[in-house]
């Protein structure tokens, strides 16, 4: 509901037809130029009626509940964006998407650039906690620019994932420190009870099988030997569980929970996780991944550890890579 007085008015309360407009019986007639009051449909007029709804368009998104509508729907957009850059990336052109995912990481600088500028003493005011959010977002296309960037083909597949990973650790860690987060912040306290979170651990095991049937890749390694196999173990446990459970189910989920809402925040940074599988070129895996991700994010709230998702993460990958391929 509007107050009287407060300048802010809906689009269906204030653009009339035409024949409401040019009606002396109207109490909201617009000021329009005589050629158009005379019903005269002349180039002046058609302009001044653009000018006047881009006037009211702006002053509706200048209204409290559209400015709230509007920043809300940005970091929707941000993640459509990955999504479609990733489509990019795997379809058409990997240059064309690196440039963009280059795009996105430069506007989301910016963000929360103009964000921090704007912030204030209060840690909890939105500006301050759109910053952290915005600079935790920009670790996502990050991700696929230092895959994409760095030079790993004169290394063995499972050293793609710690090369690859180690900036990405720094730079999670940065954004950390940035945004003050604390250890209990993001889920990687003193573990409660570590029972709970090594049978967590064990789902790893399932959804190997699953998702091996769903993509059907090729093993990391050459032969299955446990004198080999314990270091490319370690490496995907290591850069790709805990690396992106920090990321995703950590940071992101932090941020996301604080400037939207907590269960927004579960679709969202699931949704974003999601895409980021996107360059499989498997559907059927976008989905899946979706589930495994909202899953994730349940069992971190719940629990308020990291610790669970991060083992059965890391075991997924594991029996997916290096032990799935030799026995099925």
């Amino acid at each position: 509901m509007v107050r009287k007085g407060s300048g802010h008015m809906s689009y269906n309360h204030t653009v009339k037809t035409a024949k409401q407009i040019n009606s002396p019986s109207t109490s909201e007639t617009l000021v329009l130029p005589p050629r158009l009051e005379v019903g005269s449909w002349k180039l002046e007029g058609r302009r001044s009626q653009i000018c006047q709804f881009i006037t009211l368009l702006i002053s509706n998104i200048q209204s409290p509940t559209s400015k709230r509508r509007f920043n809300q729907a940005v970091p929707w957009l941000y993640a459509l964006a990955v999504g479609g850059t990733e489509l990019l990336v795997g379809l058409v052109n990997v240059t064309a998407g690196l440039l963009l995912h280059f795009t996105l990481l430069f506007i989301l600088l910016a963000h929360a650039a103009v964000l921090f500028t704007r912030r204030t003493k209060d840690k909890t005011g939105p500006d301050i906690l759109g910053y952290n959010f915005y600079l935790s977002l920009t670790l996502v296309p990050l991700i696929r620019i230092l895959s994409l960037c760095m030079p790993l083909a004169s290394f063995s597949l499972p050293y793609w994932y710690l090369i690859v990973g180690t900036p990405l650790f720094a730079a999670a860690f940065l954004v950390i420190r940035q945004a003050g987060y604390r250890a209990q912040d993001i889920y990687i306290s003193r573990v409660k009870n570590l029972p709970l979170q090594l049978a967590l651990g064990l789902i790893g095991l399932p959804l190997g099988l699953i998702e091996f049937y769903i993509l059907s890749p090729a093993p990391l390694i050459k032969t299955f030997d446990l004198t080999q196999i314990w270091l490319p173990a370690l490496i995907l446990l290591v850069f790709t569980g805990l690396a992106e459970e920090l990321i995703f189910r950590g940071i992101l989920l932090k941020s996301a929970g604080e400037y939207l809402k907590k269960r927004t925040a579960l679709f969202y940074v699931s949704f974003l996780f999601a895409v980021m599988h996107i360059t499989h070129l498997v559907t059927l895996d976008v989905f899946f991944v979706f589930g495994v991700a909202l899953l994730f994010a349940l069992l971190v709230q719940k629990t308020n550890s990291l610790l669970g998702v991060t083992l059965a993460h890391g075991l997924t990958n594991i029996t997916l890579y290096l032990v799935y391929p030799f026995f099925l």
